[in-house]
This record gives structure tokens, sequence and C-alpha cells, in this order.
């Protein structure tokens, strides 16, 4: 388990930030911009998860979502660099893809099919869920910038994993749309 003693340690003062494994890199890095992403994507989820008591089932889902995204950090902060660490680092593993999946039909069976693009709104949650999923997209638009850079890894189970959550966000934002019933649809040129 993590043990945090002392919050400021001021060796981030030049600049730097500390991979789980102990390199340095930039607070610029890449990486960092990735995981730091997938920090704010969580904590949007926490947010609209303040307006999802009366959904226990999608609370329950956005509550080990959040765990998983602390996983997702924890995985892009221990890049494997074929190096033996002495420890096991923990991954994002294809068994969290599937139960993330399994979700998103689970919500989306009880949907009726989109027949427009929908704006993001209507309830508080799914607001947030909206936002959160944007969030999302562009952690994994990073993930996989960083992906094609020489000398950089980022596992298969943690793209298929980012990629997965904008989807459930998307969906849970329907769901809690009093089912899609109350989704703001999207109208062409309305405006003109």
């Amino acid at each position: 388990m993590v043990k945090l003693n002392k919050i400021y340690t001021k060796t981030g003062d030049d600049g730097t930030t500390g991979l789980a494994a102990g390199p340095r890199r930039l607070k610029s890095d890449l990486r960092v911009e990735a995981y730091g992403c997938i920090d704010e994507a969580n904590s949007a989820i926490g947010i609209a998860r303040l307006a999802t008591a009366d959904h226990p089932v999608v609370d329950a889902m956005l509550m080990r979502i959040q765990n998983d995204l602390f996983d997702l950090g924890a995985d892009l902060a221990t890049p494997d660099l074929g190096e033996d660490l002495g420890y096991e680092p923990l991954r994002i593993v294809a068994a969290q893809v599937k139960r993330i999946e399994e979700e998103i039909d689970q919500l989306n069976s009880e949907l009726d099919p989109l027949k427009s693009f929908i704006l993001p709104g209507g309830s508080p949650a799914s607001a947030h869920l909206h936002l959160a999923r944007t969030i999302a997209r562009r952690a994994e638009r990073i993930m996989v910038d960083l992906v094609r850079r020489p000398g950089e890894e980022v596992s298969r189970p943690a793209l298929e994993y980012v990629n997965r959550l904008s989807d459930f966000l998307f969906v849970a934002a329907r769901y809690l749309n009093g089912k899609g019933k109350a989704d703001v649809l999207w109208v062409p040129g309305k405006n003109r």
C-alpha cells in the first residue's frame, strides 16, 4: 500500500517529478501528461458521483472505475523498460476491460438507439459524465501519441481500457438522462 507521511518534498521544485520506479521526468513529459489526464477524468467522475445517489447501480460502476483509474495511473507511471523492478508493477489487465464492456452493454441494453448526436447536458450527473468523457478522450489521445514515441510503452489493455472508458461514460450519461429520454439532441443548423 501507498504510505504518504509528508505531502510536499520540494523535489519537484525543478520542474520534474518521479515516476513510480524512480526515474525523473519533466512535469511536461507526455507520460506525466497522460496519467495527469487520467487523474483529471477520475476527479470529474467524482463530481458526477455527487449526483448519482439515486442510481446505486451506476454509482457502484463509477466507483469501480475510479479505482481502476488509479490502477491505470500506476500503470502509466511505471513504464515497462524491461528492467527488474524487484516487484510486480500494477497493470491494467484484460479482465478490467471485459468488466467495463459488460457494464456498457448492461446500461446500453435499456437505451433506445440514437437517431441524432446529443449535446452534453441534461441532468447534473449526465453533464459531469460528459465532461469526464471528453477528458478521457484527451487522455486516450495522449496515450496513443506516447506509445508511438521511441522507447515508450503503453500496454494494449491500458489503451483498450481508456477507449472503453469514454464509451462507458457516454452510455452512463445517457442512462442517467432518464435512460436517454432527457437527452438533449443536436439539431444541425438550428440557429442559422
